[in-house]
């Protein structure tokens, strides 16, 4: 044997796994398509987002939050329908997962090593039903240093384990086959890739140089989902979704590939919810790309006016920031705008400037760098934008700007192949918004939010502008931007039960086979059923990590 456990995958899932083996005693060999710049994997390009329920941060914030809530909206946003069958694990890890979140998560990740700032988002704030989808009160919890600061203790931890002989690195490896012997896995083989020294995130040469094989007594399959391989995020695309826009920005880097799916697939492993999926409906280019078709997803506060490609005010619950999967439904499904690609946002130099965050630890230096004077100078005092949102402003493929919304609308229809928005039915539903502005209460679902928003202090402080008039000179310019579907999570993936054993067609584990993070749709095979609530992906990162190692070490003792 190489190694008591192969670890396929140097992301996030497969560096907590190691941690827990090697904190064990156990040997690991951890393999990786990618160089030794890349350990950490998608999560480092997070915003270190990350789901807890009841924490001293939404206490101090007089956020009431409890084990109920939470697994109330869990349940509603999950829909879980398929309980006999593929939802049968999803459900437990689902229930284990939250009863986590709501007790030892928050002293676990402290004691990693992992800190929190003071302010809690409230993420998807879901379909406006208190049995339905989304977070009734915040529960964002981002830490300093961005995906960085969530990646980095692990990453020491490995190194450490490197240091001390129970871990060895297997950097340009790929593996391309489960080695399958009386009906356990044993090992992998592959290809060895030649070097490549490019940074972080650029795609990497895929030149085979030799052939490599390692043997262990169990493999951890950590390899990620499909969001960087368009040609799977269509194959799996859903009937319920309409069709996969022509059109797509990437989310995540182009080794986010969905290969070890397969692969897993083919030694016994049971895929299970693959029409599960999570895209953002609010992406825009990157205009200083790291790798292809990179996009960039805007966070948006509640205020911003949503336009389908046509310039129609998009439905509630298709506000920023609310129903993710509802909104791509929308624009997917609804029969004369199904042909496009795109929908706008519309608002004004105030707004971006309180309400514009962008997803990544690279598009937030001061959380990634944890400057705590650089984050209340540039998001609590500040005037201007963040200064990565005024970038894109001015460099943005997406983004323009005028003092009219007579010629906004003129620069937005140049962004698109033909004149589609009319200008005065744009200021029909502008003004008609703006009507609603003038009393504390509204008819108005949007502006109910905005005034809901401000009643929670996080939000009033740093996400949230004071009602105004969209229209508003002295709110000026006004800011146009124009949003594509953005790649993101597989929701699906390799069913597990509550130790993170593959489980096969038979639904009894595959002898020496786990499978952890997005590989497994971040437990159980699609722990999220339907619909996400936002900094699940990280903690789901972590929980199946932590379960596979611990029951990896045992089993291999």
């Amino acid at each position: 044997m190489d190694a008591d456990v192969i670890i396929v995958g140097a992301g996030l899932s497969g560096l907590v796994a190691a941690q827990e083996l090697t904190s064990r005693g156990r040997k690991v060999a951890l393999v990786d398509q990618e160089s030794a710049a890349n350990l950490g994997g998608q999560a480092y390009w997070s915003f270190g987002g990350l789901f807890i329920v009841d924490s001293p941060e939404q206490r101090r914030l007089r956020v009431k939050d409890s084990f109920e809530l939470a697994w109330n909206d869990w349940q509603g946003s999950a829909r879980f329908d398929r309980l006999d069958d593929e939802d049968l694990w999803a459900e437990r890890w689902a229930r284990a997962y939250v009863e986590w979140a709501a007790s030892e998560k928050r002293s676990w990740i402290d004691a990693q090593g992992i800190k929190l700032t003071p302010i809690v988002g409230w993420a998807e704030r879901g379909g406006l039903r208190a049995d339905g989808h989304g977070n009734s009160v915040p529960r964002f919890h981002v830490a300093w240093g961005t995906g960085t600061g969530v990646v980095a203790p692990f990453v020491r931890a490995a190194r450490r384990a490197a240091d001390a002989g129970l871990l060895s690195f297997h950097h340009r490896h790929r593996v391309d086959e489960l080695i399958v012997q009386n009906g356990a896995v044993t090992g992998v083989r592959g290809s060895l890739l030649a070097d490549d020294d490019s940074p972080r995130g650029v795609a990497s040469n895929r030149d085979v140089t030799g052939s490599f094989e390692l043997t262990a007594q169990a493999v951890i399959v950590a390899s990620g989902g499909i969001g960087g391989n368009l040609d799977l995020v269509r194959q799996s695309w859903p009937q319920r979704l309409g069709t996969p826009p022509q059109s797509m920005i990437i989310g995540v880097p182009a080794y986010v590939d969905g290969r070890m799916l397969g692969i897993s697939a083919a030694a016994g492993a049971r895929m299970v919810n693959r029409d599960r999926m999570w895209h953002y409906a609010e992406g825009v280019q990157n205009w200083n790309p790291i790798w292809p078709g990179h996009g960039i997803r805007i966070l948006p506060g509640p205020s911003s006016l949503w336009f389908d490609a046509l310039g129609r005010r998009l439905p509630d619950p298709c506000l920023p920031g609310y129903d993710t999967l509802a909104t791509l439904k929308y624009l997917r499904t609804t029969p004369d705008i199904a042909e496009y690609d795109h929908s706008w946002f519309i608002l004004n130099q105030r707004i971006i400037e309180k309400e514009f965050a962008l997803s990544g630890s690279e598009q937030n230096p001061d959380i990634t760098s944890g400057d705590r004077t650089a984050v209340l100078r540039g998001r609590l005092f500040g005037k201007g934008a963040p200064a990565p949102v005024e970038a894109f402003k001015r460099h943005g493929a997406d983004f323009v700007v005028a003092r009219t919304l007579e010629d906004l609308v003129a620069k937005m229809n140049e962004l698109t192949d033909k004149p589609l928005l009319d200008a005065a039915e744009l200021r029909r539903q502008i003004e008609a918004r703006d009507l609603q502005i003038a009393n504390p209460y509204s008819k108005d679902a949007q502006v109910q939010g905005i005034h809901n928003s401000r009643r929670f202090l996080g939000d009033r402080l740093t996400r949230t502008a004071v009602p105004h008039r969209i229209l508003d000179p002295q709110a000026g310019p006004l800011i146009g931007v124009k949003l594509h579907i953005l790649t993101r999570k597989t929701l699906g993936g390799i069913q597990t039960d509550l130790d993170s054993r593959a489980l096969g067609a038979d639904g009894s584990p595959v002898p020496g086979l786990y499978a952890v993070g997005e590989a497994a749709g971040f437990g159980g095979g699609g722990v999220h059923g339907y619909s996400a609530l936002e900094g699940t992906f990280l903690g789901g990162c972590l929980f199946s990590g932590r379960q596979a190692g611990r029951a990896a070490a045992d089993a291999v003792a």
